[in-house]
């Protein structure tokens, strides 16, 4: 009987886990499955709570469970306290406690939405259902040394990009997983004309491929793989690239779908519970409105029996229900199009329900 440990959070975070969770119990009933639930405090609503973003708690319920979802954290009520006990403190504490060292986020385009897309009309009808994969826990966000000091020539700031090898191997058989359950393809992104340690990164992630001989892998340069992206993002299966890489183009990704309010995402660890939430925070400014778009959530509910639950039946299900809605003109205020009808975040749970 898999655990869920369900973190609200802040703003929008308890209406859109809310319509999830209804998704979720749906699923249950219709493939003879039983989850069991189990709250706990993350971010703003923690530090009204108790002090802090992310309770002793929080963490043991989450290392407790299968997998975790979780709505958002933040809100302009605590932009002014001490850094270290900001609520987004919390999201990356839980981060580090549970190990996720793989950070999933797709980008698909629902032909659906097509019209909201960035891309010119001919690429956007091409497709774009894109899975990248970034390496979260090293690079040069977390290399030693790094700090910045002054010399004879001025003010100096350095970091050091750096790879081990066994976090190229493990994020690596990620990518290839992922591939595996997708359409069998990975592109690797490094810049090894010109950094010592994307070379390391390339010669590893071949060693990986040939543990996979049924999934074919690519390379590309990461400037390379910018452009390409907006050029033709359907030649994408699986992109698996490090933390400064990823962090870039798993934002351009998610941008030219136009639709924000549909992204879902997973952080994965070695054998842990992963975490799953929506890319688009927590939204204050609509919180509490019947307003907010549940479907990113409610794909990340896809993503979590895809990954963490080993439920693939009960994923397509989800990711088929969201489809159909969308296909019977229902949309939030983010994803409104002329022709189509405005619906509440509880509305749009209901119609999702209503085609599981």
């Amino acid at each position: 009987m898999p655990k869920i440990c369900v973190l609200d959070g802040d703003g929008i975070g308890p209406e859109i886990v809310a319509q999830a969770l209804r998704v979720l119990e749906r699923i249950g009933e219709r493939f003879g499955r039983t989850f069991t639930f189990e709250h706990a405090l993350i971010g703003g609503c923690a530090i009204d709570a108790v002090g802090g973003p992310l309770p002793e708690e929080t963490v043991n319920a989450c290392r407790g469970s299968h997998a975790v979802l979780l709505g958002a954290v933040g809100g302009p009520q605590w932009d002014d306290l001490d850094p270290a006990i900001r609520p987004e403190k919390g999201l990356l504490g839980i981060r580090k406690e549970l190990g996720l060292f793989a950070n999933l986020r797709p980008a698909r385009l629902f032909r659906e939405l097509q019209d909201a897309c960035y891309l010119r009309p001919d690429i956007a009808e091409k497709g774009l259902d894109v899975m990248v994969v970034r390496e979260l826990t090293g690079g040069i966000y977390f290399g030693e040394p790094r700090g910045e000091e002054t010399r004879d020539t001025g003010r100096v700031g350095y970091n050091t990009m750096i790879y081990h090898e066994h976090e190229i191997r493990r994020i690596g058989r990620v990518a290839f997983e992922a591939a595996r359950k997708r359409r069998g393809r990975v592109c690797s992104v490094d810049k090894a004309n010109v950094l010592d340690v994307s070379r390391v990164w390339r010669a590893v992630m071949r060693e990986v491929a040939q543990e996979y001989p049924d999934v074919e892998l690519s390379e590309m340069y990461v400037d390379n793989a910018a452009m390409q992206l907006v050029r033709d993002p359907s030649q994408f299966d699986v992109v698996v690239t490090g933390n400064l890489f990823g962090d870039v183009l798993s934002d351009e990704a998610a941008a030219i779908t136009g639709s924000i309010g549909m992204l879902p995402s997973a952080s994965l660890g070695d054998g842990g519970p992963g975490l799953y939430e929506p890319i688009h925070g927590s939204a204050p400014d609509i919180a509490g409105q019947n307003k907010a778009n549940p479907l990113a959530t409610i794909l990340s509910v896809a993503m979590m029996l895809r990954h963490s639950l080993g439920m693939p039946e009960e994923a397509d299900a989800v990711e088929r229900a969201v489809e159909t809605t969308l296909s019977q003109g229902l949309r939030t205020g983010d994803i409104l199009q002329p022709g189509t009808r405005a619906v509440g975040c509880a509305e749009m749970g209901d119609a999702v329900l209503a085609c599981v």
